[in-house]
């Protein structure tokens, strides 16, 4: 369904029913709202790095993936896109068809002197999304919504691996994680309307209902990593 469409209808549902409890509810469903995910066990890939480093992330919507990395400490820029299909240059529409392969997914350029790619992997299954919805996230149905990492190289793909094995191993969900980890061949920007959606629009019901409790769940848990203002 058309986020547009969606989001007129989960407005008018809103103000029927007069409140906003449910809200907070919708993001880490999976598990107690309170529990805490295991960090990554294995040495940070990036110690000795001094240039900027690049990680993509896809797991539903990318407005809320945007925002949850916008907010860390030591992230540079969050820019959405598309990664995982076979579509050159693909528009919205052509990824919401679910027939291009891509995800809705999240470049991240980020500092390692400032924040290693194992804290964004755990900032990613902790607060981002849900990594044991197969094909979804929250009201968003099909492929394009699907839970992927997109790794630039053998490193990041044993980070990304070694961690679900891990996250497995601890029982962290009570269903299993479908996280793809597959090469990043491609990244296509999203319309420019796309980015920093949530910024633009906070009063958005989509936004209110299904991203901003993620930001909300990055501040209580990650608070040393957490900034108010989000990057451009």
């Amino acid at each position: 369904m058309n986020r547009t469409n969606l989001t007129a209808i989960i407005t008018t549902l809103v103000l029927i029913a007069g409140t906003f409890l449910i809200a907070p509810r919708l993001v880490a469903s999976h598990r107690a709202e309170t529990a805490i995910l295991p960090a990554p066990s294995a040495v940070p890939l990036t110690t000795a790095a001094t240039a900027d480093q690049t990680a993509v992330f896809a797991g539903g919507c990318f407005w809320g993936i945007e925002a949850v990395f916008e907010h860390l400490k030591g992230v540079k820029s969050a820019t959405s896109g598309y990664a995982g299909g076979t579509t050159a240059s693909p528009s919205y529409d052509d990824v919401s068809s679910g027939r291009t392969g891509h995800a809705e997914a999240v470049q991240v350029v980020y500092d390692p002197a400032l924040i290693s790619y194992e804290t964004l992997l755990h900032v990613f299954f902790s607060v981002a999304h849900d990594p044991t919805q197969l094909n979804r996230q929250g009201p968003d149905v099909g492929t394009q919504y699907r839970s992927a990492i997109f790794y630039d190289d053998d490193a990041q793909r044993a980070s990304a691996e070694d961690y679900i094995k891990e996250l497995t191993k601890a029982k962290a969900f009570d269903r299993p994680i479908v996280t793809e980890v597959a090469r990043l061949q491609a990244f296509y920007p999203a319309e420019e309307y796309h980015q920093n959606y949530m910024a633009r629009h906070p009063n958005s019901m989509y936004i209110v209902i299904n991203d901003a409790p993620k930001v909300e769940h990055l501040r209580r848990q990650f608070p040393a990593l957490y900034t108010e203002s989000p990057r451009d």
